[in-house]
């Protein structure tokens, strides 16, 4: 059951039209341009790269909360592209979300108690008393205590906060969570005492994590696999050990130096972007990362270059050798 795959992704999109004015045709915005993954129990996902590179785009389509424009979404081996009203009502409970900010994600005016009681009261028919148990239950499992229960959020640390967050989402028994930058707005020390809790409930749970995050120290400490994204596609996807240890992607080379070492006096060599994140509206012609790379030669500013095996790394760049591809 630990290899269960619970989600598969192929060649996802997610495309909006903008209006551009009363006598011009509408834009179309490429925010998700062709993403391919699967997830098993008890694995990490973690999807990362700048602001604007489609992540929480993609976090919206696999908790069901948009369609996608294009691709195949398969949870729980039920495909979601044009599922019905039903279907969808079934397979979102095994879909969950915790935000990056836990304050803005609860009701002000909610009790605690109350917060965590009604997913199950939306969705089930679990009586009053057996609500009560299993949040209190559920309470204990991620570190609060009963007297908790009674409590507003206001009267919470960031970190408490995010605790009730990953309590409530874990209320409908999920096979996935989908974790959208969930410790970014916490303390370093805090950080880390929720990330071990989630590391232990994924143990309890059996449950997958697609963790969204722009901090590769976060992603290096809780991911299995990492998929590094800029402008809405995929440029390099492998294992969290081989991604670290041998990033070949030039914008994943990028972001890796920009990671802080926490060695007194190891001195990194940075790589610097220049220019800003061209626009998903009018994305250049190419590699979209072209106008940005340091390595870019002509064929990158006409060729779109596909995803695809270079040793244990699948890799959008020109610039892999076709003999490492080939191996």
């Amino acid at each position: 059951m630990t290899n269960e795959i619970v989600l598969k992704a192929e060649a996802l999109k997610k495309h909006y039209e903008v209006p551009r004015g009363m006598f011009q045709d509408a834009a179309m915005l490429k925010a998700l341009d062709g993403a391919s993954f699967t997830l098993a129990r008890r694995q990490t996902l973690a999807v990362v790269g700048e602001s604007g590179c489609g992540k929480s785009t993609l976090a919206r389509l696999v908790t069901m909360i948009e369609p996608p424009t294009g691709g195949t979404l398969e949870i729980g081996g039920n495909q979601i592209v044009g599922a019905d009203r039903t279907t969808l009502k079934r397979l979102r409970p095994k879909v969950q979300i915790v935000f990056q900010n836990p304050f803005g994600s609860l009701n002000p005016r909610q009790k605690i108690g109350a917060a965590l009681e009604q997913p199950l009261a939306v969705n089930t028919t679990v009586p009053a008393a057996e609500r009560r148990d299993r949040a209190m239950d559920m309470m204990r499992s991620v570190g609060l205590r009963p007297e908790h229960y009674e409590r507003y959020p206001h009267m919470f640390s960031g970190g408490q906060r995010q605790r009730i967050a990953i309590a409530r989402a874990l209320m409908l028994d999920p096979d996935i969570l989908v974790l959208d930058e969930p410790v970014s707005a916490l303390d370093v020390s805090i950080q880390a005492q929720v990330l071990n809790l989630l590391a232990d409930l994924q143990e309890r749970h059996d449950l997958a994590y697609l963790f969204i995050s722009h901090d590769l120290s976060v992603v290096k400490h809780i991911a299995d696999e990492v998929m590094v994204m800029y402008l809405g596609k995929p440029v390099e996807q492998s294992s969290r050990d081989e991604l670290f240890a041998n990033p070949r992607h030039p914008y994943t080379q990028a972001l890796l130096s920009a990671t802080p070492v926490p060695e007194p006096g190891r001195k990194k060599q940075r790589t610097i972007l220049s220019g800003e994140l061209p626009s998903p509206i009018d994305p250049p012609p190419g590699c979209v990362f072209n106008p940005r790379c340091p390595i870019a030669f002509e064929r990158c500013r006409g060729e779109v270059p596909e995803l695809l095996e270079a040793d244990r790394t699948q890799v959008a760049c020109h610039a892999i050798s076709q003999t490492a591809i080939a191996s």
